[in-house]
């Protein structure tokens, strides 16, 4: 198969900083693969595609977000009956090299710096799916701005990913696992009080611990959870506002708008219309 090059500047003026394109893939199978001188990151949002990565064939489904660097060959190929559309942003080196200067501590060696044959893939579901798609979707009708580029890939690399993807090295394992168990209905929905039990620690030690390697509390942290499944359920249910708010765990339908209004910026209703229209026309073609 032949191998072709892309090149950053084909897709950007000298001022800009990122290009974003959401397409739908092909289900022809792919006579070139290509490499580029520039990062990318890729969101499956529908469908699935056979993916061509550095000499080897893997199956994405929706919801792989997957961290391209410059050096990675690759194709892709539509399942037929399916289909598949992604969500692409790429941008330039220098972005990536400023990003993990800046933040050794947390990226040195992880997602687009990982050093592994093949990059890395995260396979988002549910809650963590919707901000995944919700995060990418900014990036359509912004200024193309270093500043804003750093944002969200800061945003993607500390809040659509979790926690125990991107969690310090030195975090103890009861808190990772505490982490995963909180993204379950049966968890959350108890509040602090399930993270506590999933840590199977006291209260006050997994409070400074969480702190320490998260930088919230586990009521901030369990709330978050909470809030991104309600925007689930916002997007793809028909469920009454106090029917959300209860799925969430939370009873006072005030208390709930509140919560949902600091995560979003905008209140259940407001972000349910906005997420029923999908404004977002297919972007133009990606590399």
């Amino acid at each position: 198969m032949r191998k072709r090059v892309f090149e950053i500047d084909t897709y950007l003026r000298p001022e800009e900083a990122f290009h974003y394109a959401r397409k739908d893939l092909d289900p022809a199978p792919p006579e070139i693969v290509h490499t580029h001188d520039y990062y990318e990151l890729f969101l499956v949002e529908q469908g699935r595609t056979r993916h061509s990565i550095n000499g080897v064939e893997e199956t994405l489904e929706t919801g792989a977000m997957v961290f391209i660097r410059p050096t990675d060959i690759h194709a892709f190929q539509a399942d037929a009956e399916a289909g598949c559309r992604i969500m692409n942003v790429m941008f330039r080196r220098e972005v990536a090299a400023h990003l993990v200067a800046r933040y050794a501590e947390d990226f040195e060696g992880r997602l687009f710096w990982s050093e592994d044959d093949l990059p890395v893939t995260v396979q988002m579901n549910g809650a963590q799916r919707e901000r995944a798609i919700n995060t990418m979707q900014t990036m359509r009708n912004t200024r193309r701005s270093l500043a804003r580029v750093e944002h969200f890939l800061l945003t993607v690399m500390t809040h659509v990913l979790d926690e125990a993807a991107t969690i310090h090295e030195r975090a103890p394992t009861w808190l990772i696992t505490a982490c995963q168990e909180a993204r379950r209905p049966e968890i959350f929905r108890r509040g602090a009080a399930g993270f506590v039990a999933s840590a199977g620690r006291g209260h006050e030690h997994v409070c400074r611990q969480a702190r320490r390697f998260l930088g919230v509390s586990p009521t901030e942290y369990v709330n978050r959870v909470r809030m991104q499944h309600a925007a689930m359920l916002l997007a793809t249910t028909r469920l009454t506002m106090q029917e959300v708010a209860q799925d969430c765990g939370i009873e006072n339908l005030s208390h709930f708008h509140r919560l949902f209004r600091e995560i979003y910026g905008s209140t259940p209703h407001q972000y349910r219309l906005r997420r029923k229209r999908d404004p977002i026309q297919s972007g133009a073609v990606m590399a």
